[in-house]
């Protein structure tokens, strides 16, 4: 790719270097925005569908209204790759925030919506695809409405900093013991052929991965939980994963240092990552 246009509130394309906004930008001051990161596949974008309705979602929950229709913003974004001319693997981050205005807590009046994105490059990683990842556990110290994805991230900027400081992958967040999700993804734990999971509440983000996850179980025959499992759980745990657009489906071989079963992938996560390479039409991973 040699450029990477934005998608302003105008439908403006423009190269990512000559983008501005005004210093007085909600987004920027308050935080008051909705975003997603959507996967591409050699050009061709992955669960789009099913993205831009969880951001018309988000942006309801939040009294966030949109310039553009959901016709509209899947045409720009269509519209998008084929200005970068994408053919490779990668990813858009499309986010909305509400308005440039003088900064009050209040919402503006009569100030449309910023909206905008831009493409990146983002192979695939195999190494962790085929030999799992390490993780820590965090207490999960979220606002309560984790449904909606917000740009509000700086509990899951600082518990992934903590991941990467101990040489981790991810860290999963935990309230009283009882594990919710990780700080950019989706958790699961196998046992005994069974998927348990946290329940799609407010506490948790509607992955669109873990959505196709649950359709991938049915198809084959693993029993999908949402009952939630707990840290103790996983010291009992056949398997464990992980699922998000970027990290697709992910083996996680160690929590806090502890051996997840044997500290391999397991035979149900790879079941669950072939569907995945399946459903996405790409090719089997390799390191």
């Amino acid at each position: 790719m040699s450029v990477y246009p934005i998608i302003l509130s105008q439908t403006k394309f423009t190269h990512r270097d000559k983008l501005r906004y005004p210093f007085e930008e909600r987004g920027l001051q308050f935080g008051d925005g909705v975003y997603e990161v959507i996967r591409i596949y050699k050009g061709s974008y992955y669960l789009l569908h099913e993205h831009v309705n969880r951001l018309f979602r988000s942006a309801e929950a939040i009294k966030l209204v949109l310039p553009f229709s959901k016709e509209e913003i899947t045409n720009l974004l269509l519209d998008l790759l084929q200005r970068n001319d994408m053919t490779a693997d990668g990813k858009v981050y499309l986010q909305s925030t509400r308005g440039s205005a003088p900064r009050e807590h209040t919402f503006p009046e009569d100030v449309e919506a910023n909206v905008y994105a831009y493409v990146q490059d983002l192979p695939r990683n195999h190494k962790n695809l085929e030999n799992g990842v390490n993780v820590i556990t965090r207490h999960d110290s979220r606002w309560d409405y984790c449904y909606i994805k917000s740009l509000n991230l700086l509990p899951n900027v600082l518990a992934k900093q903590e991941a990467k400081e101990n040489g981790c992958f991810e860290a999963i967040f935990h309230k009283d013991g009882l594990v919710t999700e990780c700080s950019s993804s989706n958790a699961y734990l196998v046992k005994d052929g069974k998927i348990y999971t946290h329940p799609a509440s407010s506490s948790i983000l509607h992955g669109c991965v873990r959505m196709r996850v649950e359709q991938f179980a049915s198809d084959l025959s693993l029993p999908f939980i949402e009952n939630g499992f707990s840290l103790d759980d996983i010291k009992d745990a056949d398997e464990m994963f992980l699922s998000s657009s970027t990290a697709e489906v992910t083996p996680i071989v160690s929590v806090d240092g502890a051996k997840v079963g044997n500290g391999t992938p397991g035979k149900h996560t790879r079941k669950l990552q072939e569907a995945y390479e399946k459903d996405a039409n790409i090719i089997k991973h390799t390191v």
